[in-house]
């Protein structure tokens, strides 16, 4: 089966400095590769107009429901999540990681996923900009990402 992350409302390439955020230059977005922090799929520019990855995994029955594996799904404590990871420009001319957004699989309903699993496809809409206008971050639960099932409408 595929997860497909489909973002809209990117913060902009710059970020200005705001309490409890040093600023950022050519920031860009890309969903993290499990236990390689360094390794991200597909960047996208921080001022593109919307971004989508599309994540193969497999789905099995576990004790708890149905559980995902894939290259691109972390399982820590706390459940599964998708990494996307925020890099922005370093002075020697690489990007580096500034900040992360988890988005939680274990609160997609257990009835969206059973019908993604039968359809081929788990689909999370999100916006990665907060009420801040800055790079969403920190665990990303609804009603801040729409889980669906099925192709995206």
């Amino acid at each position: 089966m595929q997860i497909r992350i489909e973002a809209t409302a990117l913060p902009g390439r710059s970020c200005p400095t705001a309490p409890g955020f040093e600023g950022r230059q050519d920031l860009h977005v890309g969903v993290q590769r499990k236990d390689r922090p360094g390794e991200l799929l597909d960047l996208v520019p921080g001022d593109a107009p919307a971004a989508a990855w599309t994540l193969d995994c497999t789905a099995a029955q576990g004790p708890d429901g149905v559980e995902l594996h894939g290259p691109y799904l972390q399982n820590r404590l706390g459940g599964r999540f998708v990494y996307l990871s925020w890099v922005a420009a370093e002075p020697d001319g690489g990007h580096a990681m500034f900040r992360r957004a988890k988005l939680m699989l274990d609160a997609v309903d257990p009835d969206t996923l059973a019908e993604a699993v039968r359809a081929g496809r788990l689909t999370g809409r999100l916006r990665l900009t907060d009420a801040a206008g800055l790079p969403v971050c920190a665990a990303i639960r609804p009603p801040r990402i729409e889980w669906t099932a099925g192709d995206p409408a």
